[in-house]
Parts: C-alpha cells; sequence; structure tokens
C-alpha cells in the first residue's frame, strides 16, 4: 500500500459483523481496493474462535439468509457443501456449523480488498481524514467502522474459583475442569446460564447453585414479531428450562435469588462459579478526544465518519410494547445494517 493512500472505509474487525460490513460496502458500489479491512487473524473472530461449540439460539435459516444477503459473498457461486446447509432450517444449531461458511466468505473477501493482519492501536481525526495507528503502518480513511466485539462480564465474587464462559460452554473443556465433589455456582438466568446449568449437572457436579436476578425469560413467536425475542430462551435451551427448571428441578440443582443474604449463606458452599452475566466491549483503540467512547443506540454514529457495530455496539430497539432491548445475532446485524448503511454513507466528515 502506497503511505499517502486514503481509503474510502476501513473497517475495524473481522467477526460477522466485520464480515457483514465488508459485504455490504462492495453491495453499494464501494470500490473494493478502497476498503481496508483490519484484524489480527481473519478467523471469523470470537464467534470462530471461542463459541463454535455453542449451541445457538437462532434457526440455521437465518444462519442461511445471513450468507445470502450480500451479492459480495458469493454464497450461492460456492460448490462447497456445508453441514449447515442439511438441518432442519427451523431448529438451533450449534455456531461451528456456521463457522466454516463464513470462513469460506471471509477468505474470498480478503482477496478483494486490503487487508491488514493486525490491531489497531489508536484512532484520531486530522485535515477530516481518520487516521489509524497499527503497529507496523498508517492507514488513513474517510470513514471507519469499528466491529471489535465483546468480552463476557466477570463478578470476581471471593471464594470460589471462576471457571470462564468460554470454557463452561464448550462441553469438553467444561469436563476438564469439575469433577463429582464440585459444587459449582452459576450466575445468571440467560440463554447461556442455562446451558451452563444444563452442562454442570450432565457432568456429574454435586451441586449447581444458580444466583439470579430475574424469572426465565422465553422468546414467543407471536408471526410478525418475537416477545423477548433478544432476551428469551430459545430452541433446545427453552425445552429444558421448562422441564427442568420451570418444572421438576434435577438432583443437585438449587436457585436463588442473587440477594445479599442468599449469597452470604449459599456462596461459601461452592468451590467454582460461572458468570454468565452478560458481555461488555472489548478494550478499544485510543480514540482521541472521544473518551469514552459512545455510540448512538439506534444509527451506530459514534462521530462524522465513526461508526460503531456488531455486539459491542449493538441497536436498541422497542418492541410493540415498548420494552427495549439490544438486538444481538447475525442476521440481525444484517437487517440492522440494511437500514443503517445509507445513513452512514452520507454521514462522513
Amino acid at each position: 500500500m502506497n503511505d499517502t493512500s486514503i481509503f474510502e472505509w476501513a473497517v475495524v474487525g473481522a467477526g460477522p459483523a466485520g464480515i457483514a460490513t465488508v459485504g455490504k460496502l462492495i453491495d453499494v458500489g464501494i470500490d473494493p481496493k478502497k476498503i481496508a479491512w483490519i484484524d489480527p487473524e481473519f478467523k471469523v473472530g470470537d464467534f470462530g474462535q471461542r463459541w463454535s461449540n455453542v449451541s445457538s439460539n437462532t434457526k440455521a435459516k437465518l444462519f442461511v439468509k445471513f450468507l445470502q444477503a450480500c451479492k459480495a459473498f458469493r454464497f450461492d457461486e460456492c460448490e462447497q457443501s456445508f453441514e449447515l446447509q442439511t438441518v432442519d432450517p427451523e431448529k438451533t444449531c450449534f455456531l461451528r456449523l456456521m463457522v466454516s461458511p463464513l470462513q469460506w466468505v471471509t477468505d474470498h473477501l480478503i482477496d478483494a480488498v486490503y487487508a491488514a493482519r493486525c490491531k489497531v492501536q489508536s484512532l484520531h481525526l486530522e485535515n477530516r481524514c481518520w487516521t489509524l495507528t497499527l503497529k507496523q503502518e498508517t492507514i488513513r480513511a474517510k470513514h471507519v467502522v469499528l466491529a471489535v466485539g465483546s468480552e463476557p462480564k466477570v463478578l470476581h465474587m471471593t471464594g470460589p474459583k471462576t471457571i470462564t464462559l468460554q470454557d463452561a460452554l464448550d462441553t469438553e473443556r467444561l469436563s476438564s475442569q469439575v469433577t463429582a465433589d464440585d459444587t459449582v455456582a452459576v450466575f445468571g438466568s440467560s440463554h447461556s446460564a442455562i446451558l451452563v446449568i444444563k452442562d454442570l449437572l450432565d457432568c456429574g457436579v454435586k451441586k449447581v447453585v444458580n444466583f439470579y436476578l430475574d424469572p426465565l425469560r422465553y422468546a414467543v413467536d407471536l408471526g410478525d414479531w418475537i416477545l423477548f425475542d433478544d432476551t428469551g430462551l430459545k430452541g433446545l435451551t427453552a425445552v429444558w428450562a421448562r422441564e427442568n427448571i420451570d418444572g421438576k428441578w434435577p438432583a443437585g440443582l438449587q436457585r436463588f435469588i442473587s440477594s445479599e443474604e442468599h449469597l452470604t449463606q449459599h456462596l461459601p458452599e461452592c468451590n467454582k462459579a460461572v458468570y454468565a452475566v452478560g458481555f461488555e466491549r472489548r478494550h478499544l483503540p485510543i480514540v482521541t478526544g472521544l473518551e469514552p467512547l459512545r455510540h448512538n443506540e439506534q444509527s451506530g454514529i459514534i462521530a462524522p465518519g465513526l461508526f460503531g457495530f456488531g455486539i459491542a455496539f449493538p441497536e436498541c430497539k422497542a418492541n410493540p410494547f415498548g420494552t427495549k432491548e439490544h438486538r444481538v445475532g447475525l442476521w440481525k446485524f444484517m437487517d440492522y445494517l440494511n437500514r443503517v448503511m445509507p445513513v452512514w454513507l452520507k454521514y462522513g466528515t
């Protein structure tokens, strides 16, 4: 790359949100050679490297819909067959079934754009152009999209040893970290928390103590919209929860509201803990003059020519009852991108 080149767009991150952004930019007519795509590995981000063995709450047909939503993906031209295309489209599936197709798309897009395999250290706006400082080069772009991903929140309770959410949601890794003598605290009542509870019981641990703030929520398809679409349990996880939590508790499971009284009484029994209490934005590169970094939750706009997208900068949307939820999921990202891209194209520096 010529050091004096100015790209039209720079996309930071190569998980599903970054992949979708690059694809849609090409679809709307941006010259691929005017797009800089920056990621240390280009291996489908955390989705591909950390969560592939997790059972998703997304129907397989929505994964396929995502892959077909960008002409630039050229997925319909792919001669390779993927397991995703053989499963029941109306049922949920493991995330790993989506990783291989996304990697195929990534490899295809890398050949079209300027790909930099590194991390961004800092950004600053100068002469109506964003400068991105990398380890061994500097990239200048008129527009920047941050699709940097998020990390699981950790509560750091005193006493029990922490099992990371990444390990807890991978049954093979989890089985190597627990024994039949363990009593494990699980914090949360989300999709991830219920999966962890189920897997711990399947691993034969002596006791699982679930501390939660809210009752379980179930997603309900109402035809033209879904109640609790972003916070409710779906698929096999919902089935298991109805039978084993709202139904008859399995031997070895206890549940308590996460109050000071209950924590004081029951947490000392636990020698290990899993925190399934949501995600927080990954550490961002320094953006001069914009600390802390905030985005508009309806448009993704951070500043002129600077946008946030994906799980780190999710859309907040109200359902017909007025309840607001942060929309996270591959097809939700694509749907959101379709609506905000026309705004981004006009909101430059």
